[in-house]
């Protein structure tokens, strides 16, 4: 992220710049020392930031209000999206909405794939029928609503960390939530309410007739998370690139807020575990039965995501924003939708809240698995670019 690697430029330059040796310790590869302070250490501080925000939240839970009513996590969520949002080269969207292959994939992966492996994850874990392992039904649903709400925020920060195309990622962003908003409240009633019975777990939604999701709640939630930060990004570049230039806006204004991302990451991770803190420290074992089944679904849906966008032809930074956009989901719809149905301290809003506990260092280490797949693997000779290709140089094979 930040000036670790290149965004404008053309093909050749980009070609030129990755033929280097495996080891090559240049700025652009990726040698530590060139890094800045923050990123050097970014494991390290949201770590940090997630020992703080669990430490506050049991030491002090009366801040849990200020942070709901001032709308924190809110605020840092939509601070965090902001600059990848305001880099994205909005000229290249209508070529990612051309590509079909991948907006028909990441259909498949998030509509078919996802909401599947975690109804199964959460039959296995959570319906009582394996030995050993008892009927949690708040648990059950929790997952489900979790799986159920895909990607929207925080895919943005982790396609940039791992140097994942911005326009692709946006694009394949807005996609979904399109689908998300007609689609999320039949897919938690079907996983949910009518697929239990059906198999035979009738237990598992004893008492519930109906979940109140309505595509106004859904719709409420990606204006706030999504809307809000897509407006700005885009009119910080329409109107920067047209009152200076695109020369100085992508090499002087980017740079500028480039920082704001991680310090907001940190900012909301703190916040978000805060609310939390004291549930996370009373109930350690739930957590981590819980942490199970979601690590699992993260690791398996990015790597399957990510196999199946380059067996399609992708180059590396589409490939990467395939596979975070399928592996990461929307926590903040999750956590607003079980909290409305069932209540702030029900177990089933307990679950959605547990999500962003692991999906920060999972995601985090994905990031790391997608670095080490951009040097190890061959792209066939694409250039290794955060940013969409041109038809020239477009990132599919046509075959």
């Amino acid at each position: 992220m930040g000036n670790s690697s290149p965004v404008q430029g053309d093909a050749d330059a980009h070609e030129q710049e990755h033929e280097h040796p495996t080891n090559c310790d240049c700025e652009s590869c990726g040698d530590p020392r060139s890094m800045d302070f923050l990123d050097r250490y970014l494991t390290v501080w949201i770590f940090g930031a997630m020992a703080v925000g669990v430490g506050l939240g049991f030491v002090a839970p009366s801040v849990t209000g200020p942070i709901r009513d001032l709308h924190l996590v809110e605020i840092g969520l939509i601070l965090m999206m902001y600059p990848p949002l305001a880099k994205a080269d909005y000229s290249r969207l209508p070529t990612v909405f051309r590509n079909w292959r991948v907006l028909g994939l990441s259909l498949v992966q998030n509509w078919l794939i996802g909401p599947t492996l975690m109804f199964g994850l959460a039959v296995v874990f959570f319906s009582g029928l394996v030995p050993g392992l008892p009927a949690r039904p708040e648990f059950f649903l929790g997952l489900v609503f979790i799986g159920m709400a895909r990607c929207i925020a925080m895919v943005l920060v982790w396609n940039e960390l791992a140097e994942g195309s911005t326009e692709y990622v946006t694009g394949l962003v807005a996609f979904n939530s399109l689908f998300q908003i007609l689609t999320y409240g039949v897919y938690v009633w079907f996983f949910g309410l009518f697929l239990p019975p059906l198999l035979g777990m009738e237990q598992l939604v004893a008492g519930i007739e109906a979940f109140d999701v309505t595509p106004m709640q859904v719709f409420q939630a990606i204006v706030i998370f999504l809307g809000v930060p897509f407006a700005g990004g885009f009119l910080t570049r329409y109107v920067g690139t047209r009152v200076k230039s695109e020369a100085w806006y992508d090499d002087r204004f980017v740079p500028t807020i480039d920082p704001i991302t991680l310090v907001a990451l940190l900012f909301t991770v703190v916040v978000m575990f805060a609310t939390q803190g004291e549930s996370i420290v009373a109930s350690p074992a739930s957590v981590l039965l819980i942490a199970v089944p979601l690590t699992i679904y993260f690791v398996v849906m990015f790597l399957v995501s990510f196999g199946m966008g380059k067996g399609i032809g992708a180059d590396y930074s589409t490939t990467t924003a395939i596979g975070f956009t399928a592996a990461s989901n929307n926590f903040e719809l999750a956590i607003a939708v079980a909290v409305a149905v069932f209540g702030v301290g029900s177990g089933v809003a307990f679950t959605t809240v547990v999500g962003p506990l692991i999906e920060v260092p999972v995601l985090l280490a994905l990031v790391n698995v997608a670095l080490y797949f951009q040097r190890r693997l061959d792209w066939g000779g694409h250039p290794a670019t955060n940013r969409a290709p041109s038809a020239s140089e477009a990132g599919l094979r046509e075959d």
